[in-house]
């Protein structure tokens, strides 16, 4: 009788790890997007995970958007209560 390889096991892994991945870049993506067109989200996550909000700053700084965080600090320091991002 021939000895078990470990290919399937090694299959079932690579599988596992590349779902997480795709799910992790999926989840990535939606946290941006909501950020991106939403002032009040951006709002909350500035109340509650700030770390976050300064990453979605600087990101979009790298990528030459600015602006963005001066507006919303603009408009969250007068109380104004925009729905528009």
């Amino acid at each position: 009788m021939p000895p078990k390889t470990m290919e399937p096991l090694a299959r079932k892994i690579f599988k596992g790890v590349l779902f997480l991945e795709v799910l992790g870049v999926s989840a990535a993506y939606g946290l941006y997007y909501r950020m991106n067109t939403s002032r009040d989200f951006r709002c909350t996550m500035n109340k509650h995970f700030p770390s976050i909000l300064e990453v979605y700053y600087k990101s979009n700084e790298w990528a030459g958007n600015y602006g963005i965080r001066e507006a919303d600090q603009s408009v969250w320091s007068t109380g104004q209560e925009r729905k528009d991002s």
